[in-house]
C-alpha cells in the first residue's frame, strides 16, 4: 500500500473507562487499531497520531485539557507507534490549524486511512475536510468509535455518501 498512511485520531485517555468522557468500545477499537498499526508497519505505511488539546483560554474544558493525564495519547498507541509523528489539533478537523497536510506531503502520502474517536465529530470532520480531499480519505468502520453504538452507526452511514467507509480488511486488500 505504497503512498498510504494511517491517521489515528484522538485515542486519548479521557475516552477510556475512568476518563472524563468514555467512548463505546474504546478498548476493543484500540485493540483493532493496534493491529492496524502493526499491519501498517509491516507494509511500510507511515502512521500519524493526532492529539486534541482543548483551548483553555476561557477556562477548563470538559476533557482534553493540556497537561492532564486524560489529554495524553493512550500508552498502548504510543508504544505501538513509537516513532510516529504527533500532530496536535484544537479543532474537530485534524487539518484545521495544524501541520497535518505538511506531514502527509513530506511523507509522499496519496491516500489516508482514518481511525479513532469520535466517529461523529473528529473522524467525520477530518474525513470531510477540504484539505483531506487530495488524500482520498477512507474511514475504517471497525477502528472508530463514538459515545454509543447508535451515534457511531448514524455517523458512518452519513459519511458513506461522501467518503468510503470500509472495514480494515477491505481497505488493506
Amino acid at each position: 500500500m505504497a503512498n498510504t498512511a494511517v491517521i489515528v485520531i484522538d485515542l486519548q485517555n479521557d475516552y477510556f473507562p475512568g476518563g472524563a468522557y468514555p467512548q463505546w468500545q474504546a478498548q476493543q477499537v484500540t485493540e483493532r487499531t493496534l493491529g492496524l498499526i502493526e499491519r501498517a508497519r509491516q507494509q511500510g505505511m507511515p502512521v500519524v497520531l493526532v492529539q486534541h488539546l482543548a483551548d483553555v483560554s476561557a477556562g477548563l474544558a470538559p476533557f482534553f485539557n493540556p497537561g492532564t493525564p486524560g489529554a495524553k495519547i493512550h500508552d498502548s498507541v504510543l508504544q505501538a507507534a513509537e516513532d510516529a509523528e504527533v500532530v496536535v489539533k484544537g479543532f474537530a478537523d485534524g487539518f484545521e490549524g495544524t501541520n497535518l497536510d505538511e506531514v502527509l506531503q513530506r511523507l509522499g502520502v496519496e491516500r489516508i486511512l482514518l481511525c479513532g474517536m469520535m466517529t461523529q465529530n473528529c473522524v467525520t470532520h477530518t474525513a470531510l475536510s477540504k484539505a483531506a480531499e487530495r488524500y482520498r480519505p477512507v474511514v475504517l468502520a471497525d477502528c472508530t468509535s463514538s459515545v454509543d453504538e447508535r451515534i457511531h452507526q448514524i455517523a458512518l452511514n452519513a459519511l458513506s455518501i461522501r467518503v468510503p467507509v470500509l472495514s480494515t480488511e477491505r481497505a488493506l486488500a
